[in-house]
């Protein structure tokens, strides 16, 4: 099990909310992220804040049923970093991005999945050692009801061919890790494919 103290999950997300702010993948007050603390709970940022602009006081914590432990509102998704943690203690961290090539993408495909494949990039991801290979990038509905949502990605994400993210329609893309960094590698190679996949499309 990967898990951190609250003090550096609290400086990491502040970090990686500017980060992902930086990129264009955190818009208006949109976005999530989490870590896995050693006490058991777990850091996530307050509900309603700009993840560009992040403060200390913007990351809280929450029990593993999600319950506040100090009075402050977390993201209305928190459930489903509470599913993802449930299903694989190893994982120490989790993010949700909402980039334009995600978003637009995810609008754009039909069905439940894309083929991702040839890219160098697919390197970035765990167990992953070569291009020449090919992983499917789940895609769920959108719903304002986190239990639906979970429900529709919870069997495909222990499939054995299953990689750590998923898209949802609409709304973005979620990538985790074993800490906050494989989890930024993630986020990172993924949105990159996406984009490349956009741009190539855009070529024919």
């Amino acid at each position: 099990m990967t898990s951190t103290s609250f003090e550096h999950a609290r400086d990491a997300i502040v970090a990686v909310g500017r980060w992902l702010d930086a990129k264009g993948w955190a818009p208006a007050t949109s976005g999530n992220y989490s870590a896995r603390l050693d006490d058991g709970s777990f850091a996530v940022t307050v509900s309603g804040r700009h993840k560009g602009r992040l403060t200390r006081d913007d990351v809280m914590r929450v029990d593993a049923g999600g319950a506040s432990l100090d009075g402050k509102t977390p993201s209305a998704e928190t459930a489903l970093h509470l599913a993802l943690y449930r299903a694989f203690p190893a994982v120490g961290a989790v993010l949700h991005s909402h980039s334009p090539s995600a978003v637009g993408f995810s609008r754009a495909v039909a069905g439940d999945g894309y083929r991702l494949a040839g890219h160098e990039m697919l390197k970035a991801l765990p167990g992953v050692a070569t291009h020449d290979t090919a992983v499917t990038l789940p895609i769920v509905e959108n719903s304002q009801d986190m239990a639906i949502v979970e429900a529709a990605i919870a069997p495909r994400l222990l499939e054995s061919t299953a990689i750590p993210a998923y898209l949802i329609r609409s709304h973005g893309l979620y990538g985790w890790g074993s800490d906050m960094a494989e989890a930024e590698r993630v986020i990172e190679a993924i949105e990159w494919m996406i984009a490349a996949e956009r741009a190539e499309r855009s070529f024919r």
